[in-house]
């Protein structure tokens, strides 16, 4: 009998991010002194406090099945920071918990959408939301942006991608790739817009709100558009602030009648989160916070190195991000160049191989995020790290012809 795989999964790719990152590992496997900048993850171990309180849980024999969308400690923890840190006021049935950040979106996705319906993605954005979009049955809307705006979607820009079949509209402020991130103007003039099409649901990916630089300040768009609130669903993690990937903990605080319907998915899907990474993250959300500035104060410094070490590689323009830990490069005045192996860089994918296969330097190429000529480079490693990476994607980029 003949194998196939289903029609949903034949409209995906596979994630860029891991697959270089793959790659990467592989290589070193074999030997080779690869460095790999594509993996989004903080290099820094997870605070003890936390560990200590997963390790009570266990201890205390808290490891059976949760209620599916979260233990309601967890859920009286995040309503206490969406309070706190972004004047969010939500009861603990606006509160879902999925096992990390992507199975939010697709868990809000799949319980709203349908054939037809269209989500409006900014470009360049995270790898998984169009492919999630799709699984779903709808079809990404790519709004492009640009290096000149700051990476940032222009409110005319938006308001013209937006049709009666719009679904959603996706915002990530700070961005993965890009690390743009919006004012509370810019979010102003953004929610301008939505105002006026109000079958729109919004869904704004805040992951990375405790890494913003210098004198920024974060905001999220139902914050300072209160009459949005209704129909947005402002989702987080603690995976990044408190070094948690591997913990596999997304929230999320929306309407009732969305965190019910998104309930109900896991419940047939994936069930409950860890119970022992929900109470790690009861921790994470209520105990001590200040290695949180501490670690902006490094991922600030290394940005600042990456910078101003790539903006020295020849046809390299890195602007300066505004928060997470990626640099989004344009490598536009390389295109048509030749490598040291023959190789024309005729796209942004074969000057990340080439490099990889030169320098032993792993990226992602800006086509995985849906805006190209570019790359993206997480510094989440130590300065020694980056300043070796950065040194040979100079060497690299000074040998194309």
């Amino acid at each position: 009998m003949t194998q196939t795989t289903s029609d949903a999964l034949k409209r995906v790719k596979p994630s860029a991010t891991m697959a270089m990152s793959a790659k990467a590992r592989a290589l070193k496997a074999s030997g080779c002194d690869c460095i790999s900048l594509s993996q989004g993850e903080p290099d820094f171990d997870t605070p003890d406090n936390i560990k200590e309180a997963a390790i009570r849980a266990i201890q205390d024999g808290k490891t059976k099945y949760t209620d599916v969308d979260g233990i309601p400690e967890l859920k009286d923890a995040i309503v206490g920071k969406f309070k706190r840190e972004n004047g969010l006021e939500y009861k603990r049935t606006q509160i879902n918990v999925s096992p990390g950040g992507k199975p939010v979106i697709f868990n809000a996705f799949m319980a709203t959408l349908n054939a037809g319906d269209e989500v409006v993605i900014p470009a360049p954005y995270w790898v998984s939301y169009p492919d999630m979009a799709m699984l779903c049955g709808a079809t990404p809307v790519i709004v492009d942006t640009t290096l000149e705006d700051g990476f940032k979607v222009r409110p005319e820009a938006l308001a013209k991608a937006i049709t009666p079949r719009t679904k959603w509209v996706m915002l990530n402020s700070p961005s993965n790739p890009s690390g743009a991130a919006y004012t509370a103007d810019e979010l102003k003039a953004i929610a301008a817009v939505l105002l006026d099409f109000p079958h729109v649901l919004v869904l704004t990916d805040d992951m990375y709100e405790h890494l913003t630089y210098g004198d920024f300040e974060f905001a999220t768009i139902a914050q300072v558009e209160p009459r949005l609130y209704e129909r947005t669903l402002t989702m987080n993690g603690v995976s990044k602030a408190y070094s948690m990937t591997g913990w596999r903990i997304g929230y999320a605080g929306g309407p009732e009648w969305l965190i019910k319907a998104m309930a109900n998915v896991m419940g047939q899907t994936t069930s409950n989160p860890s119970s022992i990474s929900q109470w790690a993250a009861v921790e994470a959300l209520n105990g001590p916070q200040d290695f949180i500035p501490k670690n902006k104060k490094l991922f600030q410094d290394r940005r600042d190195l990456v910078v101003s070490m790539l903006n020295q590689a020849n046809g390299v323009n890195c602007p300066t991000p505004e928060g997470a830990f990626y640099v989004y490069p344009s490598i536009a005045k390389l295109i048509g160049k030749k490598a040291p192996s023959g190789a024309i860089i005729d796209t942004d994918e074969t000057f990340a191989l080439q490099l990889l296969e030169a320098e032993q330097v792993a990226v992602v190429h800006g086509t995985a995020f849906g805006l190209a000529p570019c790359f993206r480079i997480s510094y989440a490693t130590s300065n020694e790290c980056l300043e070796d990476a950065c040194t040979r994607i100079q060497r690299f980029c000074g040998q194309l012809t």
